[in-house]
């Protein structure tokens, strides 16, 4: 193995030691398992929304109160972050460990963007009348995004976690699988978000 570059001795040594009967870390199979399970949780939450979007009695309508443009931005926001958290990776395999916390921190700063203009866009619904309370449409809405926004926040502590963890010396690149699956955990949230946004804010509503 004399005749590999650094890069790829580092990667064959990950390699070696995360091998298993599948050719993936149990670490990376557990988080498969987990993301599986989460569709279940979202594909559920988006059912029952798609059930009652349209039960707006005693609240108001979705159209009256939706800010699609503000909402696009907020999604490109997040979106935005899967390419950091891309570049993050490639830093830290190429062995550029300051790099690569730079990303992590600039992944996580989108997310807390995101979340922060979704708690304003919260705040503006609830000042103009749609609440868990005030309708069925506004208790399944405010489960699903809630939900989501929930996992965006484990995401941006975990990211955050990662950093510390790394300016400590504890991730060198032989130790990528770390972040590899804490990468997986966020694209997975950026997917589900574009799903949300398509499902809650694009579909037109009937009148």
């Amino acid at each position: 193995m004399s005749g590999l570059s650094q890069a790829q001795q580092i990667a064959h040594h990950s390699d070696e030691a995360h091998a298993t009967s599948t050719g993936i870390s149990h670490n990376k199979i557990m988080m498969w398992a987990f993301l599986a399970s989460d569709c279940m949780f979202f594909g559920s939450f988006i059912m029952t929304f798609m059930v009652y979007r349209g039960k707006a009695a005693g609240g108001p309508r979705p159209q009256d109160i939706w800010d699609i443009p503000y909402t696009s931005v907020s999604a490109a926001v997040l979106l935005l972050s899967s390419l950091a958290i891309v570049l993050a990776l490639t830093y830290l395999q190429r062995g550029n460990e300051r790099a690569f916390r730079i990303w992590l921190v600039a992944t996580a700063a989108l997310g807390l963007m995101f979340l922060g203009g979704q708690f304003y866009e919260f705040t503006t619904f609830y000042h103009d009348g749609l609440t868990l309370h005030s309708s069925l449409f506004g208790s399944t809405f405010f489960v699903l995004t809630g939900f989501h926004g929930t996992h965006v926040a484990i995401g941006v502590i975990w990211l955050l976690s990662l950093a510390w963890l790394s300016k400590k010396g504890k991730i060198p690149p032989s130790r990528s699988e770390m972040p590899e699956i804490a990468a997986l955990y966020w694209h997975f949230v950026d997917i589900v978000w574009i799903i949300i946004f398509a499902v809650v804010y694009l579909i037109p509503y009937k009148s």
